[in-house]
């Protein structure tokens, strides 16, 4: 069991920000007639910007689900999302892309990095993809961020899983994101490196202003956030604001039973 201690983020008031993401009685059926399946249940909550959000909940809650049609990877049976301002469902499916690769970005536990391209590379791939040039500036303060200045000349099978991490935390980072999605960022990797992740979203959260939102199964790395949102049965059940490892393990074992 560890013994590692949570640091206390600096949180700044931010009841008035506007929403970089918002959901409006959202629901998501997969199948149809006996053998429907609802993951989402007529959800509505907003994401503020400028916040660290965790969602959690037992296995089936939804938490991938909610993910997905929050990032626009996936549209809701019916209900509303906004981006940005955007209403996602009202774009066509090109727009839709569109507005993903440019005004989001995804962190996923696989790490989804090209084998045969350079860290650098693999960083900077959305960007090559959408045409557009890099911020150099930027992609210096992210490359020094996320401690990968002497490895951008590194392909992927030489770096340590936590390292990988890094480059797609990067990767996300680099394109300016309103918003950035994670998904169980730290579900494959070491308690030491799984802190040193968190630390760093929780960083470009305070000094950059990044949204970031985050599923995660792990109190530890929930008490990172600002906000954590429960769901069971594809519903938001409760919510915790300001938590810590113990408020949050302790809720999730009331969800469990």
């Amino acid at each position: 069991m560890s013994t590692k201690t949570t640091p206390e983020p600096v949180r700044t008031p931010g009841q008035t920000r506007p929403d970089a993401v918002r959901l409006d009685q959202v629901s998501k059926v997969y199948g149809r007639g006996e053998g429907a399946v609802i993951a989402l249940d007529r959800v509505t909550v907003g994401l503020r910007s400028g916040s660290f959000t965790a969602v959690m909940g037992p296995s089936g809650s939804g938490k991938s689900t909610f993910l997905h049609c929050a990032a626009g990877l996936d549209a809701p049976t019916s209900g509303n999302v906004r981006l940005g301002g955007a209403d996602v469902g009202g774009l066509s499916e090109a727009k839709r892309t569109g507005l993903r690769r440019d005004r989001v970005g995804f962190i996923f536990q696989a790490f989804n990095l090209l084998p045969s391209l350079t860290v650098e590379q693999n960083m900077s791939l959305p960007l090559r993809l959408a045409g557009r040039r890099p911020d150099r500036a930027w992609s210096r303060e992210v490359v020094e961020r996320v401690g990968l200045k002497s490895r951008l000349k590194h392909r992927p099978a030489q770096l340590s899983g936590g390292q990988q991490q890094r480059v797609a935390i990067a990767r996300a980072l680099l394109t300016h994101p309103e918003v950035v999605f994670a998904d169980e960022p730290t579900g494959a990797l070491d308690t030491r490196t799984s802190g040193d992740i968190l630390a760093l979203l929780r960083h470009v959260v305070d000094t950059v202003g990044q949204t970031v939102v985050m599923v995660t199964h792990d109190p530890l790395a929930a008490a990172y956030a600002d906000r954590v949102l429960y769901l069971a049965d594809g519903a938001v059940v409760a919510a915790d604001d300001a938590p810590t490892a113990d408020t949050v393990a302790e809720r999730m074992t009331h969800l469990g039973a």
